[in-house]
């Protein structure tokens, strides 16, 4: 489970939000780019939040989510750790080729990427740190302890946040309020993924709680785990000083905060419309 104004037009999909007076900016299909339809179809609740950003900055935002996509599905779709380090590798080559000015290398992610490190749009210190944090899935002992795992979300879906602040105009003293945002929506992602990645072989759950190999066999073992780690998650972060032009990098916590929640009474998630009205609520609140 691979747990994006680029946008040159738009409109206004009319909803059940109309009759409470919010309009939400969908582009249709054809009008998203490469990235943009990457974004939409592997990374559905970023992408809603991203539709929230200043149009100007939406593309770069969309490339930014199709980078994490791309990151996330290298061990995914490889056959070992060492492939998928190899994966991770090349990634991490077309982020630092990018900011020393090489030429771009030929893919639909790689390219606009490239082009929006140099425009200044995304900084490729923080897509580093991203590409670094992944590094960890590739590890076959997994993760150790609730303390790595939170470290390593820090890293992939913290760092995620913190570039999309920056990129957004986040002060710089929200930023630390964004990783942890940040990391919550990826804790609630390894939670729900548990199921998936128990298919593919996989486990990201600290193994002093479990076993990987127990939940490799039978993923129903974990949701006593599941229920303690969404029970105890970190505390959530006041992300109430954030400007409107930058509120679409925290509006994911509004959807990891319902995700813990669910997750802490043993609830299966599934998105629906409360989930995505609960985006739009937050996206009217009043701020600077």
């Amino acid at each position: 489970m691979a747990v994006t104004d680029g946008l040159t037009t738009g409109r206004l999909r009319h909803g059940p939000d109309d009759a409470m007076g919010w309009r939400v900016p969908e582009p249709t299909a054809p009008q998203l780019s490469a990235c943009g339809a990457i974004a939409r179809r592997h990374d559905p609740d970023r992408f809603l939040c991203a539709l929230f950003a200043p149009p100007a900055k939406r593309e770069a935002l969309f490339t930014l989510i199709a980078f994490n996509h791309e990151l996330a599905r290298a061990r995914e779709a490889a056959s070992n750790p060492i492939i998928a380090l190899m994966r991770m590798t090349w990634w991490r080559e077309v982020v630092e080729h990018a900011a020393e000015g090489r030429p771009a290398r030929q893919h639909e992610v790689a390219a606009p990427l490239h082009a929006a490190i140099q425009a200044g749009s995304l900084d490729a210190a923080g897509l580093i740190t991203m590409a670094e944090a992944r590094e960890m899935e590739a590890e076959e002992e997994g993760i150790a302890s609730i303390a790595a795992l939170h470290a390593y979300l820090r890293g992939t879906a913290g760092g995620f946040a913190v570039v999309a602040g920056r990129l957004l105009g986040a002060p710089v003293a929200l930023l630390p309020a964004l990783q942890q945002a940040g990391m919550l929506q990826g804790l609630a992602g390894v939670l729900r993924a548990v199921p998936v990645l128990a298919g593919q072989g996989r486990c990201l759950l600290p193994r002093e709680l479990i076993p990987p190999e127990a939940v490799i066999a039978a993923p129903e073992a974990a949701a006593p785990v599941i229920r303690r780690l969404a029970a105890e998650a970190p505390a959530q972060p006041d992300l109430s000083g954030l400007p409107r032009a930058a509120q679409a990098a925290g509006l994911p916590l509004v959807l990891a905060q319902r995700d813990l929640r669910r997750l802490a009474r043993g609830k299966p998630v599934r998105r629906g419309l409360m989930d995505r009205l609960a985006v739009i609520l937050a996206a009217q609140m009043p701020r600077r």
